[in-house]
């Protein structure tokens, strides 16, 4: 009888523990941003939106795309096997110029910053010189 009141006690806390389990994202290849070529991003991103900044002395072109928990809770988690192709792409990260939940991105002399939120991220191309 004890083992059949302790089973049931434990069922609750069982779901609630599988239930919390952080939800992933999946990327299943890669292909080129519609902003710029060089950029790399998950295929099944879905584009949201195309962004321009005609008025803006630093931004020069974005696009914003979804892609279900890529930054993880709240886009706390930013996607390391993303930034590892980008990587591989000859993107480096200037870490001393990260924000939070922005990343800045250098690649001979363009320089992007991408923005991940839990469910989208942002790629901003930087006019040349904004960084220096």
């Amino acid at each position: 009888m004890k083992k059949i009141i302790l089973t049931l006690c434990m069922l609750p806390l069982l779901i609630w523990v599988q239930g919390c389990a952080p939800a992933t994202y999946e990327i299943e290849g890669y292909t080129a941003s519609s902003m710029n070529p060089d950029i790399p991003v998950p295929t099944n991103a879905k584009l949201i939106e195309n962004i321009a900044y005609s008025d803006h002395p630093t931004l020069k072109e974005g696009v914003k795309y979804e892609l279900k928990h890529i930054g993880g809770e709240q886009g706390l988690y930013p996607p390391m096997d993303y930034f590892q192709k980008l990587a591989d792409t000859g993107w480096v990260e200037l870490q001393e110029e990260r924000m939070g939940h922005v990343h800045f991105l250098k690649k001979d002399t363009t320089v992007i910053a991408i923005e991940i939120r839990e469910d989208t991220f942002q790629i901003t191309e930087l006019v040349k010189g904004a960084m220096e």
